[in-house]
């Protein structure tokens, strides 16, 4: 009973982060609930072995919601092009101080990245890990996470123009 207690407070404090870390990834809402609902269900299931080998357990999280992205987009049934509409609401929980123009900016440049390099993107820069803990999520090795950040970082620099390359300074 008290790891259920324990999984049920992990998932009300994380899932509204793991949504927007969904949403960055894939730009769409509904996709982006139904992957982070597939992550806590997978860490329901693995929860007991996760707190037994005293894993940190948002880290796991991120990790299953990223390869439940890649599993989803290697589906033939994910064909469908998301509409390029604005969202309803922007969510309040975005970054402080950034205004919403900016972030529409970054959320359409993030766009034009594969799905594998704007996950890279997003673990590093949005989320701050490290070149190592970021290789270790996405499963490939450090130098291909700095490489790829590297690509990736001059594609949005050439997207954003200069007056907004600041926002991606390495």
């Amino acid at each position: 009973m008290r790891k259920e207690a324990e999984f049920t407070a992990f998932a009300e404090a994380g899932a509204v982060r793991l949504r927007q870390i969904a949403y960055l990834m894939c730009r769409d809402w509904h996709l982006a609930q139904d992957l982070t609902q597939t992550t806590l269900t997978k860490m329901y299931l693995a929860w007991p072995r996760i707190t037994r080998r005293d894993l940190d357990p948002f880290g796991y999280a991120r990790k299953v919601l990223l390869n439940s992205l890649l599993d989803h987009k290697r589906l033939r049934s994910t064909g469908e092009v998301a509409i390029d509409r604005v969202p309803d609401r922007i969510p309040d929980t975005v970054h402080e101080g950034v205004s919403a123009d900016t972030r529409l900016t970054l959320i359409d440049a993030l766009a034009l990245l594969t799905a594998r390099d704007r996950a890279i993107v997003l673990l590093r820069y949005w989320e701050d890990h490290t070149i190592e803990a970021t290789a270790e999520m996405v499963g490939v090795s450090n130098s291909v996470v700095k490489t790829q950040s590297m690509r990736a970082l001059a594609t949005l620099r050439a997207h954003l123009g200069e007056d907004r390359a600041d926002l991606f300074a390495s």
